[in-house]
């Protein structure tokens, strides 16, 4: 995946989340909440875009 795709792609999440977070009334717990799930959805998506989890899908136990 070209880094610019992977750049565009977290600057349209980051303004989505922004106007998300600004103009949508929501209490503060569910706003946190919707953040990490979003912050956390990203990272496995960057990792697995850097190909960083198929080294993982290997591994036995």
């Amino acid at each position: 995946m070209p880094l610019l795709n992977i750049i565009i792609a977290l600057i349209v999440v980051g303004v989505l989340l922004w106007l998300v977070n600004t103009y949508i009334p929501m209490d503060r717990k569910i706003k946190n909440i919707l953040n990490v799930v979003v912050v956390i959805i990203l990272v496995v998506w960057l990792l697995q875009a850097f190909g960083l989890l198929e080294s993982l899908k290997r591994i036995r136990i």
